[in-house]
């Protein structure tokens, strides 16, 4: 929503995911630092009002919103997937080899300049930004170091969704949705061996208490969408226009440099709590990718993605 007379500033709501903590929430970190630089960039022409912790609602209801009405919204996947499903194809697994091949894919790919433009026919809002709010995945269990795809066999993996069920199923595993409030108990009861999850997710779940090995294999890209609606931004200035998107900007690298280092700092506290960490080679990453790529794309299929669009990520992705 935007309000304010014509001698006032105007107020730009942005609503997100999670608490309103720098050190925990990277969408907030990328959040108060938008907010910062909209207002010192205009010089108080635009003003943000932050709404975390989901306060003007769920995922689907606050993509409703800003299609609706003047606004920011940051969604995940579960915000954007519904209007735009193909967005999973940009998740899939061992897509990219580190943090500068996955900015590469968003920044320069032909995927995701197409993504932008199909979402804004079905939506009549602006994709911003792609927002890092944790890292790449990583692979977790208690019964042994995995080192590539045989290492899984027979083990048992709680999976969040049905791509991931597929995921272990490729790798010779098991896997079993389990809700995230209940995966420190199933692992702790062996309902489940492992999971993956970002080093961040697997701190604030206290599972390096219940998870003995740790692989750092870059499994997939961790990130939400800055969603913009256009009703807004015609309504903006050019310079009001401009100074928004170079905040956008600017706040996009603050959080590139903080997750990133952050992951290392996190990775050491994990080892320090004892869990033994593996960085697979670039051989051992290939044989990952060999078995889950295949897997993924098959199920990307059945949720009747046109084929065009992993043609497109997938030369996007392989691109020198």
């Amino acid at each position: 929503m935007m309000s304010g007379l014509a001698s006032a500033a105007t107020t730009i709501d942005l609503s997100y995911n999670g608490a309103p903590d720098a050190d925990k929430n990277a969408v907030h970190l990328f959040a108060s630092n938008l907010k910062r630089l909209v207002e010192e960039k205009t010089g108080g022409e635009l003003e943000l009002t932050l709404y975390p912790n989901s306060m003007l609602g769920e995922e689907v209801q606050r993509m409703e919103q800003v299609m609706s009405a003047p606004g920011l919204n940051i969604a995940s996947f579960a915000g954007i997937s519904p209007l735009f499903p193909e967005i999973y194809v940009s998740s899939i697994p061992f897509l990219f080899k580190d943090f500068a091949h996955a900015r590469e894919f968003f920044d320069q790919g032909e995927y995701w300049k197409a993504a932008q433009e199909e979402f804004f026919q079905r939506t009549g809002t602006r994709i911003m930004a792609v927002v890092e709010e944790g890292g790449f995945l990583a692979f977790t269990n208690n019964k042994r170091p995995i080192r590539k795809p045989e290492d899984f066999a027979g083990l048992r993996f709680r999976a969040m969704d049905k791509s991931q069920v597929a995921l272990y199923d490729a790798f010779g595993a098991s896997g079993t949705p389990i809700p995230w409030t209940e995966v420190y108990m199933a692992l702790r009861t062996n309902v489940a061996d492992g999971q993956m999850n970002p080093p961040m997710y697997i701190i604030l779940g206290s599972l390096h208490e219940v998870q003995k090995y740790l692989t750092l294999a870059n499994i997939q890209y961790s990130d939400q969408f800055l969603v913009a609606n256009d009703e807004l931004l015609k309504s903006l200035s050019a310079e009001q226009k401009q100074a928004l998107e170079a905040a956008v900007q600017e706040a996009n690298q603050l959080n590139r440099e903080s997750v990133e280092a952050k992951v290392e700092e996190r990775v050491q506290f994990l080892a320090d709590k004892g869990m033994e960490v593996y960085r697979p080679t670039a051989e051992e990453l290939a044989q990952f990718q060999q078995k889950a790529k295949p897997s993924y794309v098959s199920w990307l299929k059945e949720q009747n993605i046109e084929q065009k669009w992993i043609d497109l990520a997938l030369t996007d992705a392989t691109r020198p």
